[in-house]
């Protein structure tokens, strides 16, 4: 009888630490994802800093006065492949007028982030988020992702999912600085 009382006195004590554990995660999430709120159309765009493959540093809030075509991406993703061809083509075009684009890989290796550049033979700024801090803050997910940044600062489009050259002209118009 005491053995009997001893097991079920244990298994309820199991039981009550699970559901403390639960509860304990639910209130975690919870206040953990406020922080992390989904960025709009519309809002500040974050500021950050991230170093590109040359060394140089690319701060954000320094390109307000252009268009920003800010874009998330992996060696990995074959829409990526396929559309930044595209997309230097059109910064050719472009980057004369004020616009600019950042191209942020998330958490690759240098090496295979340059091999990738030097096969495509990119011309814009590759930057490395190697910890993805600023993918984080951005809330991106799936790649590509691409937000069009206004030259005040404020986040006029999402773009997920891969683009044709001319939805990439079109969204790099609508940025274009006045």
């Amino acid at each position: 009888m005491d053995n009997k009382k001893k097991k079920r006195f244990y298994m309820r004590l199991i039981i009550l630490a699970i559901m403390v554990g639960a509860i304990v995660f639910t209130i975690y999430s919870n206040v953990t994802k406020e922080r992390t709120a989904v960025l709009q159309v519309g809002d500040d765009a974050p500021d950050f800093a991230l170093v590109d493959m040359n060394g140089e540093k690319h701060q954000l809030s320094e390109y307000k006065g252009q268009g920003v075509f800010l874009n998330f991406w992996g060696t990995w993703c074959k829409p990526c492949e396929r559309e930044f061809p595209l997309m230097d083509k059109q910064y050719q075009e472009y980057k004369d007028q004020g616009l600019q684009i950042l191209a942020v890989n998330v958490g690759e290796s240098d090496f295979a982030v340059q091999k990738f550049i030097d096969r495509k033979g990119l011309t814009f700024p590759v930057l490395i988020d190697d910890n993805k801090s600023v993918m984080e803050t951005y809330n991106i997910n799936p790649l590509p992702t691409t937000l069009l940044i206004n030259p005040e600062g404020k986040i006029e489009k999402i773009i997920t999912g891969e683009m044709n050259e001319e939805m990439i002209k079109n969204y790099m118009e609508q940025i274009m600085p006045i």
